[in-house]
């Protein structure tokens, strides 16, 4: 710069102070401006041509996160300050305010950049299947807010024109208050490393949480909230530490397993209930579900009643009942049905009696998770359950409606009085 100052004395130019500043400053703006357009016009907007054009995934994913941009606006602080710091006066003014602003620019925009770069490494993660066992987005999170206390303090610190030690040595006092405001971080970024580490959750999983009222898929684990989509398509943001110190349920080792449980019971009119005749045992003989049990079950009691010689009493024979026949048959229906999981559990019950009747119940597993599906061959199943309950002469229990009430007491109802 002296040089130039000379050169312009011996043109016959004076230049005092003030318009040597004026100049420096004008040079480092029209340097800065050049190299603006050299960055951001010629060489980024061919990179993103480059980008869009290519079949390369992680080109467009550092496209969409502005990666370049941000480390091309770094490299222009970079600049500024090596202008100042060889054009103007060490420890003038000008030099400290212009070095500063440099500074300030550099670590805000380097900042900005380690954002970017966390997002493409995120983004680029999640391409693989590894991904979905990690919550990788509360960790990134965590990541972006130390990286942001840190630089928060070195700007502080900067503009105090004190040591970031300093700073550092007195957060120290502060750590009661850091705790309390940062709480909410702390707890996720800790429940979310347990989340991967015991392996209780992914995305894409089905969480069924009553407490907030989610029951859907996990579309987001992030450092403080975790997003699941109802099936009603509705949203639920559920705080990440609430997934490790409350109880929910995972459904992803049904969807894993193949098959779904169908659990659900009829109520048998218990009045209806009795020891099967000579001639309804003939009509029921003609099942093919229910030939090879009926000849073997016959055989078996008629060869137990002549050993024990049980005479004509009821109460000294051994007989089949219609409700236990009605068992062994949709026992045998359902393995008989192709919808339904043969290598899982599979079993027609009996439950406790109650005020309702006597609960039959249906535990079997299909061989699909898909809800559509599943929900249809459940009701195919009751479907036929229905219909076919008559045929061994029980009753599903109901309770009395309106109709049943006046059709005892001899009052029409309203359709058939109009």
């Amino acid at each position: 710069m002296q040089e130039i100052i000379i050169t312009l004395k011996q043109w016959g130019i004076e230049i005092n102070q003030t318009t040597s500043l004026i100049i420096i400053f004008g040079i480092i703006f029209v340097t800065a401006i050049i190299l603006h357009l050299i960055l951001h016009r010629i060489v980024l907007r061919a990179f993103e041509k480059r980008a869009q054009a290519s079949q390369h995934i992680w080109l467009q994913i550092i496209t969409q996160n502005k990666l370049f941009h941000r480390v091309a606006l770094t490299l222009q602080g970079i600049v500024i300050q090596v202008q100042a710091v060889l054009w103007l006066q060490k420890g003038s003014d000008a030099a400290t305010i212009l070095i500063n602003c440099a500074q300030l620019w550099v670590m805000l925009y380097s900042l900005l950049a380690f954002f970017s770069l966390l997002d493409v490494m995120l983004k680029l993660s999640q391409k693989f299947t590894f991904s979905s066992q990690l919550p990788l987005k509360g960790i990134f999170q965590g990541i972006k807010l130390v990286s942001a206390i840190l630089v928060g303090i070195l700007i502080i610190s900067l503009l105090l024109g004190q040591s970031p030690a300093i700073l550092i040595s007195g957060l120290g006092a502060m750590a009661a208050v850091l705790m309390l405001v940062f709480k909410d971080p702390i707890l996720g970024l800790v429940a979310g490393i347990q989340l991967s580490a015991n392996d209780m959750l992914r995305l894409g999983d089905w969480l069924e949480m009553p407490k907030y009222g989610a029951d859907g898929a996990v579309t987001d684990i992030g450092l403080t909230t975790v997003k699941v989509r109802n099936w009603d398509n509705t949203i639920t943001t559920i705080p990440t530490w609430s997934l490790v110190s409350d109880s929910f349920k995972n459904w992803s080792g049904m969807s894993a397993s193949g098959g779904r449980r169908i659990k659900r019971s009829i109520s048998i009119d218990t009045t209806s209930i009795h020891f099967l005749t000579e001639q309804e045992q003939q009509q029921l003989i003609q099942a093919k579900l229910l030939k090879p049990y009926l000849d073997s079950r016959h055989q078996e009691i008629n060869h137990w009643n002549q050993q024990n010689d049980a005479g004509e009493s009821i109460l000294n024979q051994r007989k089949m009942t219609n409700i236990g026949t009605f068992r062994v048959y949709l026992n045998e229906y359902l393995r008989n049905h192709p919808r339904i999981r043969k290598d899982m559990t599979l079993m027609v019950r009996q439950l406790s009696p109650d005020a309702n009747g006597l609960p039959l119940e249906i535990y079997a597993f299909t061989n699909t998770v898909a809800w559509a599906e599943y929900e249809g061959i459940q009701a195919d199943i009751f479907d036929h359950i229905f219909a076919v309950v008559e045929a061994f002469g029980l009753r599903i229990h109901q309770a009395p409606t309106g109709n049943d009430i006046r059709a005892l007491s001899g009052i029409p109802s309203s359709t058939q009085s109009a």
